[in-house]
């Protein structure tokens, strides 16, 4: 299905809540807006395999432009409203976008893109672009003759370097055509019209646009929320009566630094399917959401390359915690430097095989490094872990935070997972630094939950509570402190940016 199908049976029904404003946005306007933007992507001259970029916030017409996008049968990319012009300017040249779209809110970097022939701005404008809502008004409010189904292109920010263009084959497919993810969505979380569908991060982001837009397809309501916060995000789903929701680790330990109080006045009840993924969730974390929310915390694996689908639903979860699951696309193979296969519990490279081929847009030395290098057409997002006897696979790092001191291989994840549970810790991230002697040391950066307990104290607390955990050369040498740390606003840590200070420049 699609909005049009929707519209033509619920016209009234929300598509899109925004938590924050409580505006709505029914399925008749979602149509009607995103048959407006067609039109005039057509009368720009886009076709069929065409592209366009877009950075807006979490902005109540940001799905309709996503639709507008994807029934012209354009590639589209959301690109972060947190880049810079410099940054912002590169993924527009390099997607070889025809049409751009921002809003006031994101102006400042929006006013350097000049390549694209058609730019618009939502809420004001700037030199060298047309206001939106004037461009879009007299369009016709039907559908374009030629609508054909349309694929994201997203980049995917990596680890080093310039972020990559993940750019599938462009099929054409009728817009009726049901994704592997709605039937994914409609078979593990028993999505209907009924669903309503909690996105608390931004929608540029892979999963919650993917996500948002596929939960539409089945005519259900999407509540989005301007920004995460933990209480806000409790009285979201008691207010909408909320079916389902996408979060990542992050969020769960800020839920569970709440106060108790403030965690029992909300009513969760209607909440069936809490899902995660983005980043190693530490089991200490997921056992106390499992203990508040009931077995509902379904988590997978998988990257905005597309090449798989890794599930653990709870209770698989529970009798193998730590796993992040089992395939249900792709099959998991664990590699050594040298491209061998390895054993269960022996831990190298995931690869996966026998799933859907992506490319890095104009890369093809970034694509072949992300392949196996034995040939046999295997891929990788760069990630470390193991399989067990069954199947369950279990990730440890990724490959590029490996530290490696003395000649021994530390993985930082495990440091991280434990202080990031201290309840004196609101952030932590944990990665090598210099070292005379042994290459490469252990060191923790941390966010205090109190930033006036910073300080030799609470550092020799958190080096202690580690090493009664952990072996102690697993354990940080040395703590930072800082006021914050860098996240993207869905949870995931920029630890290369962090890195990067305590590195020489040959080194990073």
């Amino acid at each position: 299905m699609y909005p049009g199908a929707i519209a033509a049976v619920s016209p009234d029904k929300p598509a899109v809540i925004m938590a924050g404003s409580g505006r709505v946005v029914t399925y008749r306007e979602l149509d009607e807006e995103s048959n407006r933007l067609a039109h005039l992507l057509r009368e720009a001259g886009l076709r069929p395999g065409d592209h366009i970029a877009f950075m807006l916030e979490n902005h109540p017409l940001f799905l309709a432009i996503a639709w507008a996008a994807h029934r012209s049968g354009l590639f589209y990319t959301a690109v972060s409203s947190r880049l810079q012009a410099g940054e912002l300017t590169y993924i527009v040249e390099n997607c070889g976008a025809k049409a751009f779209i921002s809003s006031a809110a994101c102006a400042e970097a929006a006013a350097a893109v000049t390549g694209p022939p058609l730019r618009l701005m939502l809420d004001g404008t700037v030199p060298g672009f047309l206001p939106y809502e004037t461009a879009v008004a007299p369009m016709p409010v039907t559908p374009v003759a030629d609508e054909v189904q349309g694929m994201d292109m997203l980049y995917s920010s990596g680890t080093t370097g310039r972020p990559k263009g993940v750019k599938p084959n462009w099929t054409g497919q009728p817009l009726e055509t049901p994704g592997p993810l709605m039937n994914l969505i409609g078979f593990l979380f028993a999505a209907t019209a009924d669903s309503v569908y909690l996105s608390p991060a931004p929608l540029y982001h892979a999963a919650p646009l993917r996500y948002s837009l596929t939960f539409q397809r089945f005519g259900a309501t999407v509540v989005v929320m301007d920004r995460f916060d933990p209480e806000q995000a409790l009285a979201a789903i008691e207010t909408y009566g909320v079916t389902h929701s996408q979060w990542v680790p992050t969020h769960f330990i800020k839920f569970l630094k709440l106060p108790a109080e403030t965690r029992a006045k909300y009513d969760l009840s209607t909440l069936a399917y809490a899902i995660h993924a983005a980043a190693p969730c530490p089991i200490p974390v997921k056992e106390s959401m499992m203990e508040w929310w009931g077995p509902i915390v379904h988590e997978y694996y998988a990257g905005t390359e597309g090449n798989g689908f890794i599930y653990a639903g709870p209770h698989d979860w529970l009798a193998h915690k730590g796993t992040v699951g089992r395939p249900l696309l792709g099959v998991p193979h664990i590699l050594d430097a040298q491209g061998e296969e390895l054993g269960p519990g022996e831990t190298g490279v995931v690869y996966l095989s026998d799933g859907p081929a992506f490319v890095y847009h104009g890369d093809p030395d970034k694509t072949a490094a992300a392949h196996d290098p034995k040939g046999r057409g295997w891929s990788t997002l760069g990630d470390i872990g193991h399989l067990d006897e069954e199947g369950f696979l279990y990730l440890t790092d990724r490959s590029s935070y490996m530290i490696i001191s003395g000649g021994v291989n530390i993985y930082p994840q495990e440091a991280e997972n434990l202080l990031a549970v201290h309840p004196k810790v609101a952030d932590v991230a944990v990665f090598g630094v210099p070292d005379e002697e042994m290459g490469e040391q252990v060191k923790a950066v941390v966010e205090p939950a109190d930033p006036a307990a910073a300080g030799p104290e609470l550092e020799a607390e958190l080096i202690g509570y580690c090493r009664e955990r952990l072996a102690h050369y697993k354990c940080p040498r040395s703590v930072d402190f800082r006021t914050e740390l860098p996240r993207h606003p869905t949870g995931k840590l920029y630890k290369r940016i962090l890195r990067d200070e305590y590195w020489p420049e040959q080194h990073k």
